[in-house]
Formats: structure tokens, sequence, C-alpha cells
């Protein structure tokens, strides 16, 4: 019924009995476009890249929707998150995190209630050397601060590698942490150990009802997604498994995984997907990536704001700026633009030149922001928390840092 015949019938009422109708047109009309091409009106489907229909007016309600980092809280602060500024925007701070005697690796962020700002890092020890130090040393580590700026003090050690005969063994890394309803959520990988390595990591989840823990592993051992074993999809035989967990969920309540894969041992990575019903699955895996990179991207970071979904991923390989980093931009989650904005700046351009100095060469061959990881508050991103192969105070161990986005 069109918003004219309900104040008609309702007419002596008068403007009142409008505006009141006005107001649930506008309110219904702003909920199905945010929700987009994934939350479709009654009576649609929607059809998937491998060629299955789903009805989702079906089960629109099957999936509450209750992530403390959705966007909701964006239309009510101003400015609105910018997707063409954003690199511009971006403030250095300092250092988040460093440990004597270990490498530091991903920093992922998450507020408490009481306004703390827990980090969960990926470190192992320097003795183990950075290379493969990381694929079979690494543990994830949980250190926590007053605020998003720190200073940020180790608490304890979230997940080790079991070192057992099972499919997360040693190397646990990509830590990954989100709050869903009344549960924090911890995605990471891990692997079978070097030999077989890359190709053996694949995506774990765990949870706890407090950022201390403890941390329950979901279903049987925590696996929520390998690599396909059908010749179908496009990462099939992957080189590198599935690694660099991003996740999210969806605003029509569904659970969205994004990874890092390739096709066989040649194809460049890129960015794949899958989706759930449940926070612990299962994961169904898309047949096709979800970004059109002609050159290699990893480490993706996955958010919500002002209607749009976004996925920070690193430009390693100079798709825009070799080193820099690349927001790719969505309406629904699952079709990507092929033409990325800038995600953030070479590291060395938010540095003051006396900053650099010192910088000693850990691993790799630039100064360069490695694993972006983005704390939301009020619905938008507030700050960015990133790792680097280079020590900028000249020490042994990589390092995490913080930066502000400036509104």
């Amino acid at each position: 019924m069109s918003n004219h015949r309900v104040c008609g019938l309702i007419v002596f009422l008068g403007i009142f009995g409008c505006l009141l109708a006005d107001d649930a047109f506008e309110f219904d009309r702003e909920v199905r476009r945010f929700a987009g091409k994934s939350t479709i009106s009654s009576g649609l489907v929607a059809q998937s890249d491998d060629s299955s229909v789903r009805d989702v007016s079906a089960d629109q309600n099957s999936y509450p929707h209750c992530s403390s980092e959705s966007d909701d809280a964006s239309s009510k602060v101003s400015p609105a998150f910018d997707p063409n500024t954003f690199a511009d925007k971006l403030e250095y701070l300092g250092v988040a995190v460093e440990e004597p005697g270990w490498h530091v690796w991903g920093t992922s962020p998450v507020m408490a209630d009481d306004g703390k700002v827990h980090l969960f890092c990926a470190r192992w020890p320097i003795s183990a050397r950075f290379d493969p130090g990381w694929r079979i040393a690494s543990q994830i580590a949980h250190y926590v601060g007053d605020g998003p700026e720190g200073p940020f003090k180790f608490s304890d050690v979230a997940l080790s590698g079991t070192g057992k005969d099972t499919w997360d063994k040693t190397g646990v890394h990509n830590p990954a942490i989100h709050r869903v309803c009344d549960k924090y959520v911890l995605l990471y990988i891990s692997n079978t150990g070097l030999e077989g390595h890359p190709a053996n990591q694949c995506i774990g989840m765990a949870t706890a009802d407090s950022p201390y823990g403890p941390w329950q592993k979901v279903g049987e051992d925590g696996l929520i997604l390998a690599p396909p074993e059908d010749e179908s999809y496009w990462n099939y035989g992957s080189g590198c498994g599935v690694n660099n967990p991003a996740f999210l969920q969806h605003p029509d309540g569904r659970f969205f995984l994004f990874f890092k894969s390739r096709p066989g041992n040649r194809g460049g990575t890129k960015m794949g997907l899958a989706i759930a019903d449940k926070l612990e699955g299962p994961y169904v895996q898309k047949r096709k990536p979800i970004t059109a990179n002609d050159r290699a991207i990893e480490d993706g970071y996955a958010f919500a704001s002002g209607g749009k979904i976004y996925l920070l991923t690193t430009d390693n390989h100079g798709m825009l700026k070799r080193g820099g980093g690349l927001l790719w931009v969505s309406d629904d989650g699952e079709n990507f633009e092929s033409i990325p904005r800038p995600g953030f700046d070479l590291f060395a351009n938010y540095l003051p030149s006396e900053d650099r100095s010192q910088a000693k060469r850990i691993y790799g061959g630039q100064l360069k922001f490695e694993r972006p990881q983005v704390l939301m508050i009020d619905g938008r991103p507030a700050y960015l928390y990133m790792p680097s192969g280079f020590n900028i105070k000249g020490g042994n161990g990589t390092i995490s840092h913080v930066l502000r986005v400036r509104y």
C-alpha cells in the first residue's frame, strides 16, 4: 500500500498520520538500500556465482544481527567515512606493540565494554628467525591498553599450536579478533608443519565470553575453512592453502569469511569468500574470487560503513602503488568494484625523515606496512594497526604500529 493510500484511509488523523506513514516508508527504504543485493525484498531470489538459487525472503529473520562492529551508528556521526580520502586521513601515532626477544606481526584490535582496547598479535621468538619462525613457532599473544593509542602491555597467550598430529599443529598466525553479540571471536590460521607448507594452511575459529579467555575452538577442532577439493573452484590445489582471514557479520545477519588463496601454484593470490548462516559455520566457499586484481594481493580486513562493504588489503606488487594499500568497495560484500581506491600510503610518507634514519631491515625489501587491522568506533574506521618488516627503532624484532583516522 502506498503512502498516499495510507494517508487517504487515515485522513481524519490529519498531518500527523501522514508523517507517521512517511517515516515508516523511509525507514523501510533505508533498510533495503543498506542491505543492497544480499537483502532482497519479498518474492525475489538471489543467485550466487555458483548458479545456486536461494529464496532470501524465506529466511530474512533467521540471521540476528548483533555485531558490535556494525555501521548502525555511522549515520549518527559526522563526518561519515569517505573511502576516497581514507589514505590521506591517516595520522601516524607511533609503536603499538614492541616486545624484546620477539617478532610481532599482525595486530588485531577489539574494544571491550569498559573502553579498554585488546590487541591480538602473532609473535614468535627472534631466536627462531623471522622465516621459518612464523610458520612453525608463531603463537597468538594478547595485549591490553586503556585506550586505542595504548600503551599496550602483554597479558597472556591466547592460542598456540597443539604440537600434535592435528591441522593446527604449529604456526598459529594471522589473528583477527571481533565481537559478535556477547562473544569474542578469534580467527587464525595454522598448519601441520614445514612439510607441505604453505599449501597446508587452513583457517580456524575460537570464541570466548571475555577477551582474557578461556578460548574454546568451535566444532571439534576449530577448523572452519580448508582448501577446496573440487577442481571447479578457483583456488583448487592452492599453493598457499587458505589464509589471511577477514571476518564480517553482514548487515543481513550472515557471516562472511574473506580469505587469501591462489589457483594452484602459478596464479597470483586473490581474495575469496565463504559464507555461513551461523557463526560457527559451516562456511560455504564461493566458486570464484571476489577481487579482480591483476597482481598478487593479501592481508585483507573487512568492515561495513555507510551502507557499503569494504575490504582493505595490501598492494605489495603495485596495482596502484607498490608497498601501499588498497580499499575495495562493494554494495553487497560479494561483488566488489574492479578498481580499488588507495587504502594507505607508503610507511615512509607518514614519518618525518629523522624517524626513518635508524630503520633496520628484518624482512622484505621495502619499508612498508603489512596486514592492516581496523578498530571501528561509532560505525566507522577510527584506528589502523599494522606491522612492518623494518624496525624503525633499529631493534632486532619486528614491531607493530598504530595510526589514527582524522575526521
